[in-house]
């Protein structure tokens, strides 16, 4: 997963996959948006205008829980 911020578009991007794949978008709001890839899979989330979000746009909290560490086989 990675999670960009863009100051000069005000978006904030969680991908959820990596690569570039081909696309579906569904706006749930004007300032929300889900990508979906292939077999429906869920890619990545849009949100504009999100310093709304923040209480200090110029560095955001940002809050994980029960984020498991990636597993590399031997």
């Amino acid at each position: 997963m990675k999670i960009t911020y863009d100051r000069g578009a005000d978006a904030l991007y969680i991908r959820l996959l990596e690569g570039e794949p081909q696309c579906r978008v569904v706006r749930l709001t004007e300032d929300v948006a889900l990508d979906f890839g292939t077999g429906e899979r869920l890619v990545g989330i849009e949100v504009l205008g999100a310093s709304r979000l923040f209480e200090r746009p110029d560095a955001p909290a940002i809050e994980l829980q029960d984020v498991l560490p990636r597993v590399v086989p031997p």
